[in-house]
């Protein structure tokens, strides 16, 4: 009897295990963590997988949980930009972009950040390819066709070719090509390039099959609201970021923040995720992202809002922490030559203040509180299991007026950038430009 009792309790542990590998539909890692996009070709001088893994046990200290990688497969030669090209135009699906090292090194990253407790996504392209892709000769079919019965010139990316949807067959061999960076690398999920292009249909036949072999993270690059239903855990908020630029500009109130998560939740479904960055490569790249729109001091509170919203999953690109206050070349050779990590104290405090309290969970409840002038302050209590944070963010240039009255939040609560437990009373207090604070409860 008392061997039964044990085999039952063990099998219950077994299911309970299971069950709590996915939290609202997500995979349960992802709730509480980040990413952290990588650049590999710019990242070090080498440029190379083993030069990056040198990086691996500062960006663990500093708190960083899931790395995402840029494309790392072959770039077509034919039609290239630059010297080295677009990574988004792959010229093969299964295989490794000689310049970052070989397939064993990338395997070797891999899991030596597992061992980290740190979970790697790859960067995969499947709208289109690079002109000279393998499947150009081998499957024409595969490709939409222009006037001249030619493969079509993606948008006006004329380095890339459209691939056809309609045919079922490429569809199939690019799930396949997916099921092998799965098999071969044993990474954790996908970032899915131009994916509000590709059909609904064919992430409802992708995503289950993938997720078959493994629990695996889906970003997509895209807003549009198939992608959810389609199986993504996140997509992108472009809507968000350009009314966060706005505000840093003083060109709309803080209160459009609000708007924008009105939408969200109106349009998607109650578990979506979506992605918050205040840059990524393409920002960075094309659009002065963070360095002219996030300038100076405005950066912080911005920030702070990235990583402490609901339904949030954080990035941090490449050389944030340092920071690299310029615009990375797209096409060439641009070592971001870092070493100071100025920010990496900053955000570490955000990374872990995420890692360790349930209240920031991407599930865990929001509320508004009104502390002053709506217009220029934000601030929002985040409240699960318990535990609860209280964000008070200043975007604007100016000084603002702060008072505290919902009496839940007086008391004695801890100050994590000052690492110090500090009484919040009703007692009226100035708040400087740009300022922010956030406060921990039990």
């Amino acid at each position: 009897m008392k061997k039964i009792f044990v085999f039952m309790l063990a099998l219950l542990w077994a299911s309970s295990s299971v069950f709590s590998q996915t939290i609202d539909g997500h995979p349960a890692w992802a709730m509480q963590g980040n990413i952290y996009e990588v650049n590999v070709r710019q990242y070090t001088k080498q440029g190379t997988f083993k030069a990056f893994a040198k990086n691996l046990d500062r960006l663990n200290e500093m708190g960083v949980q899931t790395l995402w990688f840029m494309p790392i497969t072959p770039i077509s030669k034919v039609d290239r930009k630059g010297s080295l090209g677009s990574y988004y135009a792959v010229s093969n699906y299964t295989a490794v972009n000689p310049e970052f090292g070989s397939l064993k090194d990338f395997k070797k990253l891999v899991a030596e950040a597992h061992k980290l407790g740190m979970k790697v996504i790859i960067d995969w392209v499947p709208n289109h390819t690079g002109a000279d892709n393998v499947w150009i000769k081998r499957h024409p079919d595969f490709y939409v066709k222009d006037k001249t019965a030619k493969p079509a010139v993606a948008f006006d990316w004329s380095d890339t070719r459209q691939l056809n949807y309609k045919n079922v067959v490429m569809q199939d061999s690019m799930i396949n090509a997916m099921k092998y960076w799965v098999r071969a690398t044993d990474i954790d999920g996908f970032r899915c390039d131009v994916a509000w292009n590709v059909p609904y249909a064919f992430w409802k036949r992708c995503i289950p099959q993938l997720n078959s072999m493994k629990e695996l993270f889906w970003l997509a690059e895209g807003d549009k609201t198939y992608l959810h239903p389609g199986g993504f855990d996140a997509t992108y908020s472009w809507d968000m970021f350009h009314a966060m630029i706005g505000v840093a500009k003083g060109t709309r109130p803080a209160t459009a923040l609000d708007s924008i998560k009105a939408k969200y939740d109106k349009i998607y479904p109650h578990n979506a995720l979506e992605l918050y960055f205040t840059s990524n490569h393409d920002e960075n790249s094309w659009n002065k992202a963070d360095y002219g729109t996030f300038p100076g001091a405005s950066h912080a509170p911005f920030a702070v809002f990235t990583q402490t919203m609901p339904h949030s999953i954080p990035l941090i690109y490449s050389g944030q922490e340092e920071p690299v206050l310029r615009a990375i070349k797209f096409f060439d050779k641009d070592n971001m030559k870092m070493g100071k990590y100025d920010r990496e104290k900053f955000y570490k405090t955000l990374l872990f203040l995420r890692k360790q309290t349930p209240a920031l969970s991407a599930d865990a409840s929001f509320r508004k509180v009104n502390v002053g002038d709506n217009k220029a302050v934000y601030a929002y209590v985040r409240e699960k299991d318990g535990k609860k944070v209280f964000v008070i963010l200043n975007l604007s240039n100016k000084e603002q007026n702060i008072t505290v009255e919902d009496e839940s939040l007086i008391g004695k609560p801890l100050n994590v950038f000052r690492h110090q437990e500090e009484p919040l009373t009703s007692k009226p207090w100035k708040m400087d430009p740009w300022g922010y604070v956030v406060f921990r409860y039990n």
